[in-house]
């Protein structure tokens, strides 16, 4: 592979992030433009760029599947209901609202992957803060940071730590009883944090409770066909793969998003076009554009670069390996969306333990259904806390972060870079320390 092609792909991706940092263009069309800058260079060709997309299909097609779900249901008004029910539940105190944010993101977020949370669960944000005369922003921020947090509580909770297990081959049961103290762990130190980084909404007490407007649900007839079509598909995301014809997440997702599309067009609820017209498309072709930067990076040979640097640095010092490898994945992980990071670091790491002889070749197999030695092992939970805690940093870094700031803008408020930052810091230096020392103390000493 040439030189220049290398360097331009590191060019071009590093520029893309500066111009998402400094929000000089829209995330969507920085991202756009780069990939296509790839294309017309010809890094690669168009037919590979779509292949790179490809890749990701299960990605896409989830988030695709869910944003239909989510609106085919708005006209229902179900969300305007809920978000009150959730205010009187609260009392109008803003403690117990920022409380029971975390209480109800957390154990969905065990069993859904946390971007599908955030879209589930987002739209019911701006009407409750409306109610309580808050600005929404900084409670999707909370969503965000509980979502990315609890993942770490179950191998599915986060597309990196299912990423990361299934490269190691580590079961559902055996990340249960290894990892999900340090999912716990994250969601305390966000816990922890309400009283200062959210104090105004902490300390926000709503004392005319009765004058709350009380919406009421439309169409309850389509919406008890709904609830059966939400079950089905939160129940497939669950056990799906492990039915006798596997279904994916995204089928599942797909197959709810095209049957509430017949739903709504069958009860006159609203319109198909609508509908489609209404998908957050902006963030759609962000990760695809994403995926196929990720991707120049990969085939121009600079992440295979990148395992012979970390080899030189560390040589086969794990305990050292575990701790740099977290902290350096974790303020990646800000930066780089989770998801390709991880893509792109699980060959690169496998290469690196292979070059230093931590592990024979067969491990480098695709196929590779074998243990890996237990003392490399360190290395790969290292790995997974930094990708997922990182995402907490800025609002590139996690799928759910883009999904949730999508959600915002469509409600008629942006999330900025510097917004995030200012709540993503704190909150992802905590963690990340925190991880580090479970890390050390659970594995390492």
């Amino acid at each position: 592979m040439d030189n220049w092609q290398a360097i331009l792909s590191v060019i071009t991706f590093i520029s893309v992030i500066i111009l998402v940092m400094t929000e000089w263009v829209h995330l969507t069309i920085a991202a756009l433009l780069g990939a296509l800058l790839l294309v017309f260079t010809n890094v690669m060709t168009l037919e590979e760029a779509v292949g790179y997309i490809g890749n990701s299909h299960g990605t896409l097609g989830l988030f695709f599947g869910v944003m239909v779900l989510v609106r085919a249901f708005e006209p229902t008004k179900i969300f305007d209901y809920l978000a009150t029910q959730i205010v009187l539940l609260a009392k109008g105190q803003g403690k117990r609202l920022l409380l029971g944010i975390v209480a109800i993101v957390t154990p969905i977020c065990a069993v859904l992957p946390n971007a599908t949370t955030v879209m589930l669960l987002a739209p019911l944000i701006p009407p409750m803060a409306k109610e309580v005369g808050i600005n929404f922003v900084p409670l999707l921020i909370l969503m965000v940071f509980v979502a990315n947090s609890a993942g770490l509580l179950t191998l599915v909770g986060d597309p990196a730590t299912f990423i990361v297990g299934d490269a190691v081959n580590i079961s559902f049961t055996d990340y249960l009883f290894k990892l999900s103290l340090g999912g716990v762990i994250a969601v305390a130190i966000v816990i922890a944090t309400l009283p200062f980084l959210f104090r105004k909404i902490w300390n926000t007490q709503l004392d005319n409770l009765e004058e709350l407007p009380h919406p009421q649900i439309n169409h309850p007839r389509a919406l008890s066909f709904g609830a059966v079509i939400v079950f089905f598909v939160l129940l497939f995301f669950v056990v799906g793969e492990t039915l006798p014809v596997p279904v994916s997440p995204a089928a599942a997702a797909l197959l709810g998003a095209a049957l509430a599309l017949l739903l709504s067009h069958h009860s006159r609820i609203d319109s198909v076009n609508n509908i489609l017209r209404d998908v957050d498309w902006s963030t759609l072709i962000f990760f695809m554009s994403i995926f196929v930067l990720i991707g120049g990076l990969e085939k121009t040979g600079v992440i295979n670069g990148l395992s012979g640097i970390l080899a030189a640095i560390l040589g086969k010092n794990i305990i050292l390996g575990s701790l740099v490898l977290l902290f350096f994945v974790g303020i990646l992980s800000s930066v780089i969306p989770n998801i390709p990071l991880v893509v792109g670091m699980v060959p690169l790491l496998k290469q690196y333990i292979v070059t230093v002889g931590l592990a024979p070749t067969e491990v480098l197999a695709q196929d590779f259904q074998g243990q890996f030695p237990p003392e490399v092992l360190p290395l790969f939970y290292a790995m997974m806390f930094g990708a997922t805690l990182g995402g907490n940093g800025t609002l590139v870094g996690a799928s759910s972060n883009i999904v949730a700031a999508g959600i915002s803008e469509q409600h008629g408020r942006r999330i900025s870079f510097k917004t995030f930052l200012h709540y993503g810091i704190p909150v992802m230096l905590l963690q990340l320390v925190a991880s580090a020392l479970y890390v050390l103390f659970r594995f390492l000493l």
